[in-house]
Parts: structure tokens; C-alpha cells; sequence
């Protein structure tokens, strides 16, 4: 079958088109993504399928018709050859694109692009810890595969308050455009596209939240027809395997990984402490890497994650991560009579029956503890739903039971709000910092972990300190998805009137809420230390500006065995605070990795009696997996930032190629276009054409242009800025877009250009400082894999003098020998010899074939030894897996068919590989080659 790759010239249908993407379908065939280049096709996209075509004919290079170049000091031809140079896709493993982002770059966050293009696949779990930026690795990344046509087809999965945020953090920084596929999203889809169109094949790049994959079994078999480049798993804990059984979210992520060749997971909480968690998320990324996951060690899952501290980097980050301060606030009121006398009867509370069986996580006695040290709202709320669950006899307890709790109830119950001392301890807080409510940029954000809590502080604050009701705003996760993204993109809005958010822990997974606020209060004290952690992640993270303040509300109590428990909690706070400047990771203190155990260790420490030196002793431990994960540090840390690199150019930056674009487009009347350049600010103001315009119909609605013009700025700093500024403003989108390779704006001009000269030609350019006899036959070159992907691109000259071959040329020596990036040359429009011209193309192809020829062959002795290496580790692997399902199913009666299934997927897996490092890492025989250009001397 013949092969293709991006770059080559196509006639279909007799037609000429330039190759822009080569996907291999299901059935083995190929889909080649193409724009037109003559005349009656010029500019048009199009997919065609190779076994639907009677014939694709591939042109023969040597038969390149030589044209003359009429534009003033060769503009069109420069134009051309710097549209085929950013369209060349890198081949290395430097960063080329991802670097230049509207992002304040520190090196660290390179690493993650690094080790996964180091690779042989790019999939790989970024796991660095809260608050260091992984959506902005995710960014840097996915630009890279982009450049090098690995990412056409994205779909990203967030949870749901998360999804508008993810979003436009792609779009401002990278301008990679995710439709939102949300309540309203999904709305839209079944209204834009035909009745039973898949609309993960209508939209190329999406984001999604695995709860709606979850629920809609519409969209579920959507889900498993599709196939993507690149798939983005945000918040990664959630669809790990937990205990012994596999969760709906878990199996969707498990089908997820099956249905995209590069996988990207993000979790700053990636295990829970058992092996057999982390494992699921391993084997997602490399279903061949753990034989058994309950016993692997760093050589199986190296290069496969990296995890980060801030101890890690602290070096690179002093002046972005100002140092968090942390105070507990006891005081000035103290605990009044009313809240004694309800910790002593809660002390001194026993049950008939109902703590007879544990239920949950902890004992019913040590629930309504917590719930007491939330509020007494919160408390009043347990007693009544257990009171009322005994009373429908769809919970133990009985009329003693009832009674007792009872006494509570009343005991709890006379607390009013003016004697409840942690909120009179709020509201001193709250006078003592001189925190005004009309502040724009100075917000609050509250956690409490009870609802009933958050509803008590909401009425209460907003009678006691100087609230309008809608300057308080509740997060909760019985909002719904655009209820609880709204919120939050409310609270970074400085014409938001939001001021305090009062949030429970659904807001303290993935969230940004550092832009206006640096400070944080626990009203309750969490009883994990993950909790701590994502909750102080919120405002203590990269980006935030001022130094953070962590307050935590303290609960104070007379009752020796209440204090007791009480001081617990204060032990929590100090294990956070060592965290920080010590092992990086508050939970490896406890050493479970999973919240709802950390609630349950903290619980017994408080049911046993031995209070903090229980707990104490619980911490004492030593994790050996935390060890095993310490091998997620990548060795490219001290050296990133010298594995960046910049494409050839013939402009001195995106601006200036766009500028001169437009104009050259405009004044050869193939276009009508409206649009005007700042050379001071270096933006360009844009009213979108009609044929550009249809593609951004098909981009999220959000970044298409305020009454259709785009205002494209070319400086990261001024990106930054936009982005805050638009904070400011009813529409949180900046009004400014960034002006990079990655723009479509940029993406549609580049195809414009490529198509300037006619079917099957190549421009002649006479440069002054070539000799007058000397000839430069430029051409790219290429040989792909199985998949049309190149795997050796080179662009060179073959030289000739007065007819006779010389020598072949790099791309910058000839560069260099045109000056073309440095020099204008005028065009003195004389007639040329195109035949003498034309009979040296034949000899500039066939050295040039040689000259890939022996580029093919360095490549293989460089990459084969990898290769057979690879092979030869799956074979030991494969082997490793039998073995292991041979000692997990010894001596079980009736385990044939069940371990029959187990191999067959192990087998399935390998094979799978296999097919991949066949059709991705084997490069194909024959190179294709394309005359761009030819120069002679004048």
C-alpha cells in the first residue's frame, strides 16, 4: 500500500492539494486531510478516504514546472516557503512551541513536555502537587504534539466546576480551542449537527465532564465509537480503582485509554497509599508495564509520571510562591456557658443500641463530635435525620436512644448565634483584619465542610458584618454544573460583586481562586490532611501575587475528654505547616493517600481515648511506595530550559510574518480582507474573511470575535495582562487573542500561502548573493512510518554550478548563502531559462533521495537498537504476566475460564503494543520529496 505523509503534493480527482494531516482508518486505509491548490479547489478543505478514490497520484518532483515569482523583491516566494517551514512538523525531542506561551514559563514546567517526547509514546500522569501549575504542563504539551500533527483531535475530561476554567486557560495561553460539551453544550450539539451524528467526530477538540460520560448512555456510545489524539484526564484520583471492585468513573477512563494513542493524566493526589491504586492509573498510560500490581518497583514505571514539590523547585519559584502564613485563631470570645454544657452532655452521651454497629467511617457518637464542631446547625441537622431515621425504623436505635439524643438536641439547640464563640471569633477576625466587603480585590474564601453550616453563616454574616446578600455566594455540590462554574468565574471577576465565598470541599479539587484572594479560613478543621492540602491549594498556588493567609477557626472546650480530642486537630494543623518545608506531602504523615481513611484514623484516635498520642504514634511510620514514588523527579530538571529550539525562519517573529501576510494577501486581490497593523503594540486588528470565518464556526462560541473582528496581540506580557483585565469585565474571555503559530488565524494564512503557486510548480527566485553561475534546487524531504507520521524531515539544497552537481546544502547554510531572513532582494522580473532550469531537477531529486536515503539509514542504527531493545523488554514483560496469572490462579477450583479471559486480555494488550511500535517507530523504504524552490544567481 502506498504510503503518505504531510507535506506532499496529492492529485485527486484532478485536482492538486497539499497534504496537511494522513490518519490510518480502522479498515487499514488512509484519511488524508488536505487543502486545494489549484485553482478550482484553491483554499477548500477536504478529507479523502485512499480505498474510496480510483486514483491518488503522488506528483512526481522531478516534474515540477518552474515558474517565475512577479511580486516586488520576491515577497509571494518568501511568503510561500516560510508557510512550508511552519508547516514542517519537528522530528527531535527539543521543545519548540510550548515554551513561547502568554504563560510567566519557570523551568520545571518543561519537564513534563521533556520526559513525555523523550518517549516512545506521549502518555504519561503529571502528579505535581497542588497549586504548581499542572494544567499549564498539560498546555505546554499539548502544543508540542500539535506542531509536530499529533494532537488534530483532543478531548479533554474535568470535573464539572472545573471545565470553563480548563477551557480558557488553553484558549488564552495556547489558543487551543476546546468546545465545552456541558448542560448547555450538549444543548447546542444536539441542535447544531444532523440527527445521530456523533459529535466527537463533529468536534475535534472538546472538554467534557466524566460525571456527564457517566450519566448520558447517549453520549457514552458516542464515546466509544471516537478516536482522538490526545486525551487530557483531569483530576485523576477520581478514576482510579479503589479498594477491590472497579467504579463507573474508573471503567469510562479504562475505555478512555483504549481510544486515544497519546493520554495525559493530571491528580496532585494520584494513590491512596496502595499500590493496586496507582497501579490502575500505570497500567492505563502502559498496559504492559505492572505484572502485579501489588508488587512493582521503579524500573516498571519509569517514565511515566512525574511528582513535584514545592521543596523540589523551591529554587525556581521564591518570588512566584510567596511563603503561606498560618495562624489559629482562638480567641478573644471564649466558649460560653450554653456550648460547655453541650460538649459535656455530648461527653457524656451513650447509646442503647445505636453504636452498637459502625457504621461508616466512624461511630455515630463521634459524628455528631464533628458535627458539633462544625455549628451547632450542623449538629441540630444529624440529630433530627437520626432521630427521624429511628423513628421509620431505617436505622438501629431506640426510644432510649431517641430520648438521649433528645437532651442534645435541646442542649444544642440554645446556643444562639451571638453565644456560639467560633462566630464571634469569625466576626473579630473579620473587624481585626480591617476587611471591608467593598474591596474588589481583596476576597475571602470560607470552607466548612457541612451544609448546614454553610447556610447558618450565610444568614447569620449577612445581618452581623456589613453584607449586601449578594456579595456572599455558597459552592456546593448540589449546584449543577453551569450553577457551580458560574460561581467561580464570579469570584475571579473584579466586577463580580462577590466577596465571600463560602465554599464545602467540592470547591477545594482543581479550582482557581487566587486571582482577587490570598486569604483562607477553615471554619472547621478538617479531620484529612488531603483536605488540607486542596483546600490551602485554592489560594496558595502558582500565579497568586500576594503572600497567603491560612487561618484556622480553633474550637475550644472545658470537657477534658472534648479538649482531648480537640487537640487532635490542632496536631493536623501542625503536620500541614511541617509539610510544607519538609517532605512536601502533608498525607504521607498518615500514610493512607485517601481522605475517607484519614477521617477514619482520626476517628479512632478519638473513639480510643488516647487522643493525639494515638495519633501521634499513627504518623510515626515509614512509607516505602512514597519511596518508589520519589523516582517521579525527572533528570531533565536541571537542564530544561537549554532543550528548547526555534523552527527556521525568514520573519523575525509571528507579528511581522502575519503583518506581511495580510498585506500580500490583500494586495494580490486573492483575498478581501479588512484589517489594520500597531507596530508600537505589536496587535493586529482582524474582521474575519468569509472562508476564515466558517472554520471558527466550528470552535468553542466563546472565542469567536466581539462583532467579527479578532484583535491578535503578539506579546505574551500583553496576553497576561488581557487575561487579568478581563476579570474586570462582564465577559471574563480576554478580548484580545494571542498572536502564534498556533492561532487558526495563523494556521488558515499559512494554508493561503501554501497555495499561492499553481498546480504542481515551485517559484524561481535570482539572488545577488549567489555566484552568477550557482544554482540552489531547495527541497523538503520526508520518509514517514506506517501511520504517514515523518520520521526523518529535512529540508535542503542540492547545489549545482554552471549545470554540474556541487554538493548538498543544509537548510541554514542555504540561509545563509541567500541571506533571504536577512536581506530583500529586488525583483528584477527578467525572463529566465525555464528549461535549462528544469533538466536539473531530475539530478536535484535523485541526490536528493540519496541524501535521505543515508538520513534513513542513520536514523535506524541510532533508533533500531531502542526499538529491538523494546521488543525484546515486551517479550520478558509478556512472559512476567503469564507467570503472575499462573500464581494468581493456582489451586482455584473453576478458574479456567476466568484466567482463560485474564490471558487473553494480557495477550491482547501486548499485541496491541506491538502493532503500535510496528506502525509508529518503523520507518517506511522510499522517501517523498517536494521542489519548494529554486535560486540562481543574478
Amino acid at each position: 500500500m502506498v504510503s503518505f505523509a504531510p507535506g506532499m503534493r496529492l492529485l485527486i480527482r484532478d485536482a492538486e492539494w497539499l497534504c496537511r494531516r494522513v490518519d490510518l482508518t480502522v479498515s487499514g486505509h488512509w484519511a488524508l486531510s488536505v487543502v486545494g491548490i489549484s485553482e478550482l479547489v484553491r483554499n477548500r478543505e477536504a478529507v479523502f478516504l485512499s480505498n474510496a478514490e480510483k486514483r491518488i497520484e503522488l506528483l512526481d518532483p522531478a516534474k515540477t514546472r518552474l515558474t517565475a515569482d512577479e511580486s516586488a523583491q520576491y515577497l509571494a516566494s518568501r511568503l510561500y516557503l516560510e508557510s512550508l517551514l511552519r508547516q514542517t512538523a519537528p522530528t527531535d525531542t527539543r521543545i519548540y512551541q510550548g515554551h513561547r506561551a502568554a504563560m510567566d514559563l519557570l523551568p520545571y514546567q518543561l519537564d513534563a513536555a521533556l520526559l513525555a517526547l523523550g518517549s516512545p509514546r506521549q502518555r504519561l500522569l503529571i502528579a505535581d502537587a497542588v497549586g504548581l501549575g499542572k494544567t499549564l504542563e498539560a498546555g505546554i504539551l499539548l502544543s508540542e504534539l500539535i506542531v509536530r500533527g499529533k494532537a488534530r483531535r483532543i478531548l479533554v475530561v474535568a470535573i464539572r466546576s472545573m471545565l470553563t476554567q480548563f477551557q480558557k486557560e488553553m484558549w488564552a495561553r495556547f489558543t487551543i480551542p476546546l468546545v465545552r460539551l456541558d448542560s448547555i453544550g450538549l444543548q447546542r450539539v444536539r441542535a447544531e449537527i444532523p440527527t445521530r451524528h456523533n459529535p466527537f467526530h463533529y468536534y475535534d477538540r472538546a472538554i467534557i465532564s466524566i460525571d456527564t460520560l457517566k450519566q448520558d448512555n447517549e453520549f457514552r456510545s458516542h464515546l466509544e465509537e471516537a478516536y482522538w489524539d490526545v486525551i487530557v484526564i483531569d483530576e485523576a484520583q477520581n478514576v482510579a480503582r479503589r479498594g477491590g471492585g472497579a467504579s463507573q468513573r474508573s471503567e469510562l477512563a479504562q475505555l478512555l485509554s483504549g481510544r486515544s494513542d497519546a493520554l495525559i493524566l493530571l491528580s496532585a493526589t494520584p494513590h491512596d497509599g496502595r499500590r493496586e491504586s496507582f497501579a490502575s492509573l500505570m497500567n492505563m498510560l502502559d498496559a504492559t508495564a505492572i505484572a502485579d500490581p501489588k508488587s512493582y518497583g521503579p524500573e516498571d514505571i519509569r517514565g511515566l509520571f512525574v511528582r513535584r514539590f514545592k521543596k523540589d523547585i523551591k529554587n525556581q519559584v521564591e518570588r512566584r510562591f510567596p511563603e503561606r502564613t498560618i495562624r489559629k485563631v482562638n480567641g478573644p470570645q471564649a466558649p460560653s456557658a450554653e456550648e460547655q454544657a453541650a460538649y459535656h452532655c455530648l461527653a457524656g452521651l451513650t447509646f442503647s443500641s445505636i453504636d452498637r454497629r459502625r457504621s461508616g467511617t466512624m461511630l455515630f457518637k463521634t459524628l455528631l463530635e464533628k458535627s458539633l464542631f462544625s455549628s451547632p446547625a450542623a449538629c441540630l441537622e444529624t440529630i433530627e435525620n437520626r432521630m427521624a431515621t429511628i423513628r421509620n425504623q431505617t436505622a438501629g436505635g431506640d426510644e432510649t436512644d431517641v430520648l438521649r439524643l433528645e437532651e442534645l438536641k435541646a442542649r444544642v439547640a440554645a446556643i444562639p448565634s451571638a453565644r456560639f464563640s467560633k462566630y464571634g471569633n469569625l466576626l473579630a477576625l473579620l473587624r481585626e483584619l480591617k476587611w471591608k466587603p467593598t474591596a474588589t480585590d481583596d476576597r475571602l474564601v470560607l470552607f466548612t465542610e457541612r451544609l448546614a453550616t454553610l447556610h447558618f453563616l450565610k444568614t447569620n454574616l449577612e445581618r452581623d458584618f456589613p453584607f449586601r446578600p449578594e456579595q456572599i455566594e455558597i459552592l456546593h455540590g448540589g449546584l449543577n454544573d453551569l450553577e457551580q462554574q458560574h460561581i467561580v468565574e464570579e469570584f475571579g471577576k473584579e466586577s463580580s460583586p462577590i466577596r465571600l465565598l463560602l465554599a464545602t470541599d467540592l470547591a477545594s479539587e482543581g479550582i482557581n481562586l487566587h486571582y482577587l484572594s490570598h486569604r483562607l479560613i477553615h471554619f472547621d478543621i478538617p479531620w484529612s490532611l488531603m483536605v488540607f492540602q486542596q483546600r490551602n491549594g485554592r489560594v496558595d498556588r502558582y500565579g497568586q501575587e500576594q503572600r497567603p493567609e491560612i487561618y484556622y477557626l480553633m474550637t475550644e472546650a472545658a470537657n477534658e475528654r472534648i479538649h482531648g480530642d480537640l487537640r487532635i486537630l490542632e496536631l493536623l494543623i501542625e503536620k500541614d505547616r511541617e509539610a510544607q518545608s519538609s517532605i512536601g506531602d502533608p498525607s504521607a504523615f498518615l500514610n493512607l493517600y485517601d481522605q475517607e481513611l484519614e477521617e477514619k484514623a482520626v476517628a479512632s484516635a478519638m473513639e480510643s481515648g488516647g487522643g493525639a498520642a494515638f495519633l501521634q504514634k499513627q504518623m510515626s511510620g515509614f512509607d516505602p511506595f512514597e519511596v518508589l514514588l520519589g523516582t517521579g523527579l525527572p533528570e531533565t530538571a536541571a537542564n530544561a530550559e537549554e532543550q528548547t529550539a526555534s523552527r527556521p525562519s525568514l520573519f523575525a517573529d509571528d507579528y511581522q510574518y502575519l503583518k506581511t501576510a495580510l498585506r500580500h494577501l490583500q494586495e494580490s486581490r486573492s483575498s478581501e480582507l479588512q484589517w489594520e497593523a500597531f507596530d508600537d503594540t505589536r496587535e493586529i486588528a482582524l474582521t474575519l474573511p468569509e472562508e476564515l470565518e466558517a472554520r471558527f464556526r466550528f470552535l468553542p462560541r466563546e472565542v469567536r470575535p466581539r462583532e467579527e473582528q479578532l484583535m491578535l496581540s503578539a506579546d505574551p506580557a500583553v496576553l497576561q495582562e488581557e487575561i487579568r483585565l478581563a476579570r474586570k469585565e462582564e465577559n471574563s474571555w480576554p478580548a484580545r487573542q494571542y498572536l502564534w503559530s498556533l492561532h487558526p488565524v495563523v494556521e488558515w494564512t499559512n494554508d493561503r500561502l501554501a497555495a499561492h503557486f499553481g498546480r504542481h510548480q515551485a517559484p524561481v527566485v535570482f539572488l545577488g548573493s549567489l555566484d552568477s553561475n550557482e544554482t540552489i534546487v531547495l527541497l523538503a524531504g520526508q520518509i514517514p512510518n506506517h501511520r504517514g507520521q515523518a520520521l526523518v524531515h529535512r529540508w535542503f539544497g542540492v547545489q549545482f554550478r554552471a549545470g554540474t552537481f556541487e554538493r548538498i546544502l543544509a537548510l541554514e547554510e542555504v540561509l545563509a548563502r541567500t541571506r533571504l531572513p536577512a536581506q530583500e532582494f529586488p525583483n528584477p522580473m527578467r525572463p529566465f531559462d525555464e528549461a535549462a532550469l528544469a533538466d536539473l531537477l531530475p539530478e536535484a531529486v535523485r541526490r536528493g533521495i540519496g541524501y535521505l536515503i543515508e538520513e534513513r539509514g542513520s536514523f535506524l542504527n541510532k533508533t533500531m537498537p531502542a526499538v529491538e531493545e523494546k521488543l525484546a523488554e515486551l517479550q520478558a514483560l509478556e512472559a512476567r504476566h503469564q507467570q503472575q496469572l499462573d500464581e494468581e490462579f493456582a489451586g482455584l477450583i473453576a478458574a479456567g475460564t476466568r484466567k482463560e479471559h485474564k490471558l487473553r486480555e494480557v495477550r491482547r494488550a501486548f499485541q496491541d503494543y506491538r502493532e503500535w511500535i510496528r506502525s509508529t517507530l518503523e520507518i517506511e523504504e522510499h522517501p517523498h520529496l517536494t521542489v519548494a524552490m529554486v535560486f540562481g544567481g543574478d
